[in-house]
């Protein structure tokens, strides 16, 4: 009889391919063939700048098109794993084994979850998207073929209008994706903590390949982790320089030029190596704490000075409409309303898996101790509790200011904008406006320095006492690829990347379930 693979199991056959080449403590093909790929697109991309805009543009609707019900069928398996493992013994095993225990307060840790999981998009769409669902949903065409509305829409239906759009946009925000991200982040704590293995995707697969994820087969699975992470966290930054020029343009007049938004990406980028310098103790824990401080002062505030007893009403009955429409949200087959099942819900899965190995790699890093139940549970009700309040508070405000007819402005702006014109409508929106801008700004460098040093943990062989230079070098090409998706293509060349380095990876990530349940029937029971 074969062994046993936990027998199998020796980390340094991994960490003996680990080189020090220019200074620098790298897996060589992993680094350099990622490196490679990725400086040769940015090549392409700017030497063909028209041809390479209209390329993305295509395989976006290409991608979304051909690949919308495995998309959502893999979010829905993710969802239902979690939820499995949670309720299931394997929930009392504790990551790190029996004795460790958590290293962060729960606030801290819920703290850096939220501000790497979502961050600069919620903020982006927090106003735009419920406001856009809205008002396909009550439009007199709502439910035709090129309608926009969610599950056929409510045309002429306020109310129902209303509670549609909120529960679709909190579909796509909540649950599903925190699963996403937790089945990720589970595998790479699982067999970091649990069995000593490198903080690398390929660690999670060894219950299924064996040695041979030391080879080959680990390589193009690590490859691809990076490119998606790179290709995912650029798409954020992208659109967090586009909403931050945005509200500069509408707060102070400047204008939203090319020049300046290279240049706002270029002083963020000195902002982030700050926070880089100072490592996940220091830099990204208190940056993350400074955000929920400055996100709950302007949730708080919007709740105080718009309609509140009618938001606080709406907390609940939103969480409500969106569990009752939850099943006809998540069904991958037979959808009436394919203009808003593919241009949102199935472009945020795969947008959501590209983000995974890296928000996966970041929530491991500050869970160690946890129990599975308590990492899952934590996961994804916590973020997603605070993703409701979100949507909740800025989406129907927005909703409402329409359905009064006070909001045409708003509605009508560019959806990077439409942050900044709502918050004009309250008092003092001079201060909440630069409160918002401060926000997405920081959400830009604890995302970015959070990617970075994930980018660097996946291409060193899983270390993480790399050298800063190190670390630098992953800060500037995320950087470079925002900049030049963001210039030749606009939004559509940075949701083109996200898809397209996401379908792949959703493969990978059914196959890690398998190996996820496999380390966690390896572990003695007296240890659940």
């Amino acid at each position: 009889m074969p062994p046993h693979w936990t027998e199998q199991v020796d980390p340094s056959s991994y960490s003996n391919r680990g080189k020090s080449i220019f200074g620098l403590t790298v897996d060589p093909v992993v680094f350099f063939v990622s490196a490679g790929i990725t400086v040769a697109v940015l090549a392409a991309t700017i030497l063909y700048g028209d041809a390479a805009g209209a390329f993305f543009g295509w395989l976006r609707a290409a991608a979304v098109s051909k690949f919308d019900g495995f998309l959502m069928m893999a979010g829905n398996v993710f969802l239902l794993f979690c939820v499995a493992l949670a309720v299931l013994p394997f929930g009392s095993i504790r990551l790190g084994g029996e004795t460790a225990r958590p290293e962060f307060s729960t606030l801290a840790w819920i703290s850096m979850l939220f501000g790497a999981g979502m961050g600069i998009g919620l903020v982006f769409y927090g106003v735009s998207e419920p406001l856009s669902h809205f008002t396909a949903s009550i439009a007199a065409d709502s439910g035709s073929p090129k309608s926009a509305a969610p599950l056929g829409g409510a045309p002429g239906n306020l109310e129902s209008a209303r509670s549609l759009a909120m529960a679709a946009t909190i579909f796509n925000w909540s649950l599903h994706p925190w699963a996403i991200y937790a089945v990720v982040g589970l595998g790479f704590a699982l067999f970091t903590y649990n069995y000593h293995l490198p903080m690398s995707l390929r660690s999670v697969f060894f219950p299924l390949l064996g040695n041979a994820v030391w080879g080959l087969a680990g390589d193009v699975i690590d490859i691809l982790a990076v490119l998606a992470t790179l290709f995912g966290l650029a798409a954020s930054l992208g659109m967090g320089a586009e909403q931050t020029m945005a509200g500069i343009t509408y707060v102070y007049g400047v204008p939203a030029t090319a020049t300046g938004k290279i240049l706002l990406i270029g002083v963020m980028t000195g902002f982030t190596f700050v926070s880089v310098k100072g490592g996940i103790h220091k830099g990204i824990r208190y940056m993350s704490e400074a955000n929920m401080v400055l996100a709950a002062f302007l949730v708080s505030f919007v709740l105080l000075f718009g309609p509140t007893r009618m938001l606080l009403g709406h907390l609940a009955s939103n969480t409500l409409h969106y569990l009752a429409r939850l099943p006809a949200l998540a069904s991958p087959s037979g959808r009436g309303d394919v203009a808003f099942y593919q241009d949102w819900s199935v472009y945020f899965w795969a947008w959501w898996i590209s983000w995974a190995p890296f928000v996966g790699t970041f929530m491991a890093r500050v869970s160690r101790g946890r129990t599975v139940r308590e990492f899952l549970l934590g996961s994804l009700l916590a973020p997603s509790a605070l993703c409701i309040l979100w949507l909740t508070v800025f989406g129907n405000t927005a909703i409402e200011q329409v359905a009064a007819g006070d909001g045409i402005r708003i509605a009508g702006a560019a959806l990077e904008s439409q942050l900044f014109l709502l918050l004009d409508t309250l008092p003092y929106s001079g201060v909440t406006s630069l409160a918002g801008i401060v926000l997405i700004l920081i959400f830009f460098v604890t995302g970015w320095d959070s990617g970075t040093l994930v980018i660097d943990c996946m291409t060193s062989g899983g270390r993480t006492d790399t050298p800063l230079k190190q670390r630098v070098f992953w800060l500037l090409i995320v950087g470079a690829i925002a900049t030049t998706l963001l210039l030749t293509g606009g939004l559509a060349a940075l949701q083109a990347a996200a898809i397209t380095a996401g379908l792949p990876l959703a493969l990978v990530m059914l196959a890690m379930c398998v190996g996820i349940v496999k380390g966690l029937r390896a572990i003695p029971v007296r240890e659940r």
